[in-house]
Parts: C-alpha cells; sequence; structure tokens
C-alpha cells in the first residue's frame, strides 16, 4: 500500500484529500506544521509527498529543498498562489508537479497516480540501454548519472526523466503537451508550463551557452527535440 505524506495546514483541504487517496487504497498521514512536516518527510518512510506552499513554521520552498537533498521521491506542491514565478522556484527547487488549488480531487488522486507510476517505471526501467552518449552528453540509466563535458550535473527527477525520454527519442519533435503526457503521465491536465520550466533548466545545466542551445532545440510552432 502506497503511502502519501500531506503537509497542509489547512486541515479541511487536507482531509478531503485523505479521504479520496484512502478510496483509492493510498495510506496518508497529515502534518499541518511545516518543520515538523519536513522532519516527517525525511523518515523514509512514504512513497509520495504533497506539499502546501504556504505553511506555519517553514514555507513550502524551504521543506521542498531540503527534501530533495535527502530522499528521491515525487514531490506535488499544492497552492493556491497562482504566479509564474512561485511554479518555476517550486520546480527548480526539485518539486516533480505543481496543482493549484482549487482542484478536483479526483484530479489529485490522478496526478498522485501517475507520478507514482512514473517514478516506479524509471526506477525500473529495462529496455532502455544502460548508457547513452550524443555528443558530449553521456547518461547512465542504471545509476541515473548524468555527464556533460566530462562533468558531471545533478538533474532532478524530472529533469532527469525529461532528458532521458529525449535521448531515446533523438531527433524526433514532441510538442509541450507529449511530452508532459510521456514524462508525467497525464494527458491534458498538467500545466505546459512546467514543462518550458524543466526544459530550461535541462539547458542551464547541460550546455555551454543556453541561450543558443546545440542539444535541446525548440524547433518553433513544433516543440522540442534532443538533437543527435
Amino acid at each position: 500500500m502506497p503511502k502519501i505524506l500531506i503537509i497542509e495546514d489547512d486541515m479541511a483541504i487536507a482531509a478531503i484529500e485523505k479521504d479520496y487517496l484512502a478510496i483509492e487504497n493510498f495510506e496518508v498521514e497529515i502534518i499541518s506544521d511545516g518543520t515538523a512536516g519536513l522532519t516527517r518527510g525525511l523518515s523514509g518512510k512514504f512513497d509520495l509527498i504533497l506539499l502546501d506552499l504556504m505553511l506555519p513554521g517553514m514555507d513550502g520552498f524551504a521543506i521542498c529543498r531540503k527534501l530533495r537533498e535527502k530522499i528521491n521521491i515525487p514531490i506535488l506542491m499544492v497552492t493556491a498562489r497562482q504566479e509564474d514565478i512561485d511554479k518555476i522556484r517550486g520546480l527548480g527547487l526539485g518539486a516533480d508537479d505543481y496543482i493549484e488549488k482549487p482542484f478536483s480531487p479526483t484530479v489529485l488522486v490522478a496526478r498522485v497516480k501517475a507520478n507514482l507510476a512514473q517514478y516506479e517505471r524509471l526506477a525500473g526501467t529495462e529496455k532502455a540501454p544502460s548508457e547513452i552518449t550524443l555528443g558530449e552528453i553521456r547518461l547512465n540509466t542504471g545509476t541515473h548519472r548524468v555527464f556533460a563535458r566530462g562533468r558531471e550535473v545533478e538533474l532532478k527527477n524530472k529533469e532527469y526523466e525529461l532528458l532521458l525520454f529525449l535521448m531515446l527519442n533523438v531527433d524526433l519533435v514532441f510538442d509541450r503537451e507529449t511530452l508532459y503526457e510521456k514524462v508525467w503521465g497525464l494527458e491534458a491536465l498538467g500545466d505546459n508550463a512546467t514543462v518550458a520550466v524543466h526544459i530550461n533548466r535541462l539547458r542551464e545545466k547541460l550546455e555551454k551557452d543556453p541561450a543558443k542551445p546545440r542539444y535541446i532545440e525548440t524547433v518553433w510552432g513544433a516543440g522540442y527535440r534532443f538533437r543527435g
């Protein structure tokens, strides 16, 4: 039974989340304080964390950063704030997905399932070659280590998954909707800006000149591709 930690100070929202997840046979624990939520999240007892942004004790940004330093499980940020800068900051700190309030509980459950499924698929993938080298980029699917020009690059969960997908489909063009479906695991439920944020993060970490990318190319009007 997958275990979900909800770090949320609005107990009415947390109760709804818990009820819908429990119906789908998830084991759910709620923590309403940011500092306590971080401690509980670092315990290693959970398969996914639903993290509110505005919390007493410690905000969601700080919690996400500290969680990502220690654990490698899906983190979904849940917040009423809709500013793009908040999304970019949260995703940059290592959040895997972003859900805005108000949301449909069924959509929340679907997003949780999709992120868990994608995480499990990535952890257990056996179809991908053990190592992919394209130009100066080298990716090892066994160790999840990535190197650019001989230098190891640290990638967040979804950054790694997106890069792996693009490198396995070298020179093919994918629009944002398709990339969200393939990497995040849901059709038409995601904020497509999430894909653009992750593309930009990959360029910053992998390209010599992110403004003039050699590998992760924008095909105007069509989408993105990894150029071999």
